[in-house]
C-alpha cells in the first residue's frame, strides 16, 4: 500500500515540475548590426579611417529588455524580447558596420598608430522611440573631428522610420533608421577626411 502512494505523489511531482517548465515565457533575442556581405554602395566614396568613440544611450532604454511605448504616456519593459548586447553596443556596431559598407570606412577605433587620415566620431542617442505597429525613432545629437586637427562639426539627426507589426519589423525600423543616420555621418566624416569643407545635413 505505501509503495502505489509513493509513485502517486512522484507523478504528481513530475507533473507540476512539467507544469512550471511549460509556463516559462521564451525569450527572443535582437541585434541592430545587420548580416555581413553584399557589395558595397555603388558610386560610394572614400575609404576614410574613423575612431568611433563609445555611444550614450537614453537611461529610460538602456536595459537588457526592448522598451515600447504604449499611448501617449506609458511604457512597457519586454520581459521576453531582448537586445543581444547592451543598447549602446548594438547602436555602435551598426553604425560601424553601416559606414563600412556604403563608405569603404575602416574602424580603427582602440589600434594604435591612428594617422592624420583618420576621423573621429561622437554619437549621443537623445531619444530612441518604439512603438510596434507605428514607428521606430531616434534623435542623434553628434561630431566628427579631424584628428589633422581643427574643430569638430557638431550636428543633430531626426529619422523617423515606419514600422509593420511585430517586434521584428520594429528592429528591422530601427536598421533602417541607423543606416540612415550613417549615411549622414559619413557624408560629413568623407568630407573631412578628404580635405573639403563639410556641412550637417539639412532639416
Amino acid at each position: 500500500m505505501i509503495r502505489p502512494l509513493y509513485l502517486n505523489l512522484g507523478v504528481a511531482l513530475l507533473a507540476l515540475v512539467a507544469g512550471a517548465c511549460s509556463s516559462v515565457q521564451p525569450v527572443h533575442y535582437y541585434t541592430l548590426v545587420p548580416p555581413a556581405g553584399g557589395a558595397a554602395e555603388a558610386g560610394a566614396a572614400t575609404g576614410f579611417q574613423f575612431d568611433l568613440l563609445p555611444v550614450g544611450v537614453p537611461a529610460q532604454v538602456d536595459q537588457p529588455q526592448l522598451v515600447v511605448r504604449q499611448g501617449a504616456q506609458g511604457v512597457a519593459v519586454l520581459q521576453g524580447e531582448r537586445w543581444i548586447a547592451p543598447l549602446g553596443d548594438e547602436v555602435r556596431g551598426a553604425l560601424a558596420a553601416a559606414l563600412a559598407h556604403e563608405f569603404h570606412a575602416k574602424d580603427v577605433s582602440g589600434l594604435p598608430g591612428q594617422g592624420s587620415g583618420t576621423v573621429r566620431i561622437k554619437l549621443d542617442l537623445r531619444r530612441l522611440d518604439s512603438v510596434p505597429g507605428g514607428y521606430a525613432y531616434i534623435d542623434a545629437a553628434w561630431s566628427v573631428r579631424s584628428l589633422k586637427g581643427g574643430d569638430a562639426l557638431a550636428c543633430t539627426s531626426r529619422i523617423n522610420q515606419t514600422v509593420g507589426e511585430g517586434y521584428d519589423a520594429l528592429v528591422q525600423g530601427h536598421q533602417q533608421a541607423i543606416a540612415q543616420l550613417a549615411s549622414q555621418v559619413g557624408a560629413v566624416a568623407a568630407a573631412m577626411a578628404g580635405g573639403t569643407t563639410a556641412h550637417c545635413p539639412a532639416g
